[in-house]
């Protein structure tokens, strides 16, 4: 009789266990959909879709800028030969990407527009590593200038182009290594999810998967943020140290003190939104945080402070640097001989 019951409580506990599971999924799934809902409602009652513009104006902006700088890059031979240019070259095409998807998810979002959930999970992936791979690097052009100060005769034969190419190929490679396959944990786990949502947010589909990913989540974010500032500080310390003694800032208006306060001002703005981003994740964990806060701080932050950086980095560079600023007037100059002579 022992031997006949076994089976038979083994297979009730097998399906208790299989309708607790159910009820676990259908729970996610209700929660997910109540919270997109509610995600919604907060953003037509604050009227947040006045973001749009603030938000529009600064994409636009830089997708008018960031092509042509890319394009007096990639169509010089002597500015694809440095370092420097192809990292700059690799951070506007980042950011081109990051502000084309940002800006569909903040539309689709404030006009309620329901995107597929695979769609979805794409897009924001693809948003991350964008995102990801602009700040990383922004970290190696404080490298390679620190480099390049420190080892002036050996630079090129250290970073040549073709090394750098195969560095940023790398860089792509590492900051998609971990949203990609966070993509597939939650299509795996959110099986039984929505398959729309009022609202496309990363941090509603990983606020409901558990501490567990949210732990992974966090320590991903601190450890880069950990990492690359460590690098930066470094690189920045090391180079005045060793360039204090040769008078260059000395004065309060000098070309490093101004380069050095600009490049800090612009690293900030590239790294408070991933901060801003962890925040988020933290006060979406916590119930007594009014979900009209959590609105007001993702708006803000997706709206304004992650577009705020890549608004300010095609002018400053194009300024900054004269090979590009050169070169671009040069075309310029060309365009306008040529429609003189055709009028001619």
């Amino acid at each position: 009789n022992g031997i006949e019951i076994a089976p038979c409580y083994l297979m009730n506990t097998t399906q208790h266990l299989t309708t607790q599971f159910q009820m676990v999924l259908s729970e996610n799934k209700s929660a997910m959909a109540n919270s997109s809902h509610q995600w919604y409602d907060s953003l037509q009652r604050w009227h947040l879709e006045l973001f749009l513009i603030p938000a529009s104006l600064l994409t636009l902006a830089t997708l008018l800028a960031n092509p042509i700088l890319l394009a007096c890059i990639l169509f010089s031979r002597s500015l694809r030969q440095e370092t420097r240019y192809l990292l700059l070259a690799n951070t506007l095409a980042a950011d081109m990407l990051f502000l084309s998807l940002n800006l569909v998810t903040v539309v689709c979002n404030t006009l309620g527009v329901a995107m597929l959930r695979v769609l979805c999970e794409l897009v924001s992936a693809v948003t991350a590593v964008a995102y990801c791979c602009a700040v990383l690097t922004v970290t190696l052009k404080v490298v390679d200038t620190y480099v390049a100060v420190r080892w002036p005769l050996h630079y090129h034969d250290l970073l040549p182009p073709a090394r750098t190419r195969k560095i940023l190929v790398g860089v792509w490679l590492l900051a998609a290594m971990y949203p990609l396959s966070l993509v597939i944990v939650m299509e795996v786990m959110e099986d039984n999810a929505p398959q729309r949502s009022e609202v496309c947010l990363i941090l509603i589909s990983i606020g409901k998967m558990g501490s567990d990913m949210m732990v992974g989540v966090h320590i991903y974010f601190t450890m880069g943020a950990v990492v690359c500032t460590l690098l930066i500080l470094y690189c920045y310390g090391r180079l005045y140290w060793v360039t204090k003694t040769q008078g260059i800032w000395q004065s309060r208006y000098s070309r490093a003190r101004v380069t050095l306060l600009a490049h800090g001002v612009l690293l900030l703005l590239y790294f408070s939104p991933g901060l801003v981003f962890t925040v988020e994740l933290v006060l979406y964990q916590r119930q007594e945080v009014s979900q009209d806060i959590r609105v007001w701080i993702n708006t803000v932050n997706m709206c304004m402070l992650m577009l705020l950086p890549r608004a300010c980095a095609p002018y400053l560079y194009g300024l900054w640097y004269r090979d590009i600023s050169d070169t671009l007037l040069a075309v310029l100059h060309r365009r306008r001989r040529l429609s003189q002579v055709t009028v001619a």
